[in-house]
C-alpha cells in the first residue's frame, strides 16, 4: 500500500462511489421526483453496503439501471460481485448475463425495435461487452491482491529463513570457537595437571603433596568434562571436524600457495610479538574466507593480503580487484553468510570486521583484532 493510500481516511473509498452514483443519476433524470430518480437514488445509496452484501447490492441496482439509465451503480456493483474474495464462476455468469439483458431491454420493452435484427445483434454484442468490462476488471483486482498477499507471505518468509541461516552460521561459528577453546584450555590444564604431577612426586610435604593430588584430580575431571561438552556440541552437527591443532599466521602463506589464485601476501608484521592463538586463528580463517570468496565471485581476480601490526594490534586486509571476463567461473554454492561468522568471531575477541566494494568493482575485507583477544 502506498504512503498516499495509507493516509487516505478510510470512508472515502466507501462513499466516492455512491456520490459519484448520485451525480450520475440525478444528470440522467434531472430533479424531478419520479419512479425513475427514486430508483437511481435507492441504487445510489444501496452502494454503501456492496463490500458486505455484493449480489444483493447488485440487485437493487438492477431497477434503477432498467428505468432509470443510470451507469455508474450498476457498473461499481458487477465489479464489486467479480472482485469478491471467493467469487463462484457460476454466479458471475447470471449477474453478467442479468446486467446484459437489462442493458439490451430498453424501458418500456415495447420500444424494441423488433423489426431490426441487425440492430438488435449490435445491442446484444454491446450490451455483452459492456457487462465483461466491469467482471475482468474486479477478476484483475483480485488476481492483484491474492499476487500482493504471496508475495508479502513470501517476502516474509525469506527474511525468517534469512535470521534462522544466520542464526545458524553463528552457532556453527560459536561452536567452532567452543572447539578450539578446547584446545587452549586444555593444553593449559595439562600443564597445570603435570606441574601438579612433578609437585607431587618431588616433594616431601606430606599435606603438599596431598594438595598437588587434588590439583592433578581436579585437573583431569575439568579435562573429561570439557571434551564431554566440547563432544556435545560436534554431535548436534555444529562441528564435525576432529580436534586437531589450528593454523596461525605461520601457515599464512601456506594457505596462498595452495589457493591457486593471483596473491601477493605482504607479511607487515612482527612474528615474534605476543598475540594469543585465538587471534591468529581467527586472522587465517578471515584470509581463507575471503580467498574463498574470491574464488567463487571473482575468478581470476588479482588479490592483496596484507597482515601488519600497528598499535599493538592486529590488521588483516584482503583486497581483489574485478573478474577476469576470460577467466572460468567456477559455479561454487555459497550462502552469503561466511563473513556473518567470520564477524561473530571478531567481535567475540574484542575486534571488527568490514567487508564492501570498492571502486575498481573489487571488493575488500578487514579485519582488526586486540593484541591479547
Amino acid at each position: 500500500m502506498s504512503p498516499r493510500a495509507r493516509s487516505r481516511p478510510a470512508w472515502v473509498p466507501l462513499v466516492a462511489p455512491v456520490a459519484l452514483a448520485v451525480a450520475d443519476a440525478l444528470l440522467v433524470n434531472g430533479v424531478t421526483p419520479g419512479l425513475a430518480l427514486s430508483l437511481s437514488l435507492v441504487a445510489a445509496v444501496a452502494l454503501l453496503w456492496r463490500r458486505r452484501y455484493p449480489v444483493a447490492v447488485f440487485l437493487v441496482v438492477l431497477p434503477g439501471f432498467y428505468v432509470g439509465y443510470i451507469w455508474f451503480a450498476p457498473l461499481i456493483a458487477l465489479y464489486t460481485v467479480a472482485a469478491a474474495r471467493r467469487p463462484d464462476r457460476r454466479l458471475l455468469g447470471v449477474t453478467g448475463l442479468l446486467f446484459a439483458v437489462v442493458h439490451f431491454l430498453p424501458y418500456p420493452v415495447s420500444d424494441l425495435p423488433v423489426g431490426d435484427p441487425r440492430g438488435l445483434a449490435l445491442d446484444a454484442i454491446n450490451a455483452v461487452v459492456i457487462a465483461a468490462a466491469p467482471i475482468a476488471m474486479g477478476l484483475l483486482s483480485r488476481t492483484r491482491r491474492g499476487l500482493a498477499a504471496r508475495l508479502d507471505e513470501l517476502t516474509r518468509s525469506r527474511a525468517r529463513e534469512d535470521r534462522l541461516l544466520a542464526d545458524r552460521v553463528l552457532a556453527t561459528e560459536r561452536a567452532r570457537l567452543a572447539r578450539e577453546m578446547h584446545d587452549v584450555v586444555a593444553h593449559q590444564v595439562s600443564l597445570i595437571s603435570l606441574q601438579a604431577g612433578a609437585v607431587q612426586v618431588s616433594t616431601a610435604d606430606t599435606q603438599a603433596r596431598a594438595g598437588a593430588r587434588t590439583i592433578r584430580e581436579l585437573s583431569v575431571r575439568t579435562l573429561d568434562e570439557l571434551r564431554h561438552m566440547v563432544g556435545i556440541l560436534r554431535a548436534a552437527g555444529a562441528d564435525t571436524e576432529e580436534l586437531t591443532p589450528q593454523p596461525k599466521l605461520a601457515d599464512l602463506p601456506r594457505l596462498i600457495e595452495l589457493s591457486a589464485l593471483d596473491v601477493t601476501y605482504e607479511a607487515a608484521y612482527d612474528p615474534a610479538a605476543e598475540r594469543s592463538d585465538a587471534v591468529e586463528r581467527a586472522a587465517f580463517r578471515t584470509v581463507q574466507e575471503a580467498l574463498t570468496n574470491v574464488r567463487k565471485h571473482a575468478p581470476g581476480a588479482k588479490v592483496r593480503v596484507r597482515v601488519d601490526d600497528p598499535d599493538g594490534g592486529l590488521r588483516v586486509e584482503v583486497r581483489n580487484g574485478p573478474a577476469d571476463a576470460t577467466a572460468p567461473a567456477p559455479g561454487l554454492p555459497g550462502g552469503g553468510h561466511g563473513l556473518v561468522g567470520l564477524r561473530e568471531r571478531a567481535q567475540s575477541l574484542g575486534g571488527t570486521l568490514e567487508a564492501s566494494r570498492t571502486e575498481d568493482d573489487g571488493f575488500v575485507v578487514r579485519a582488526r583484532f586486540p593484541r591479547g583477544g
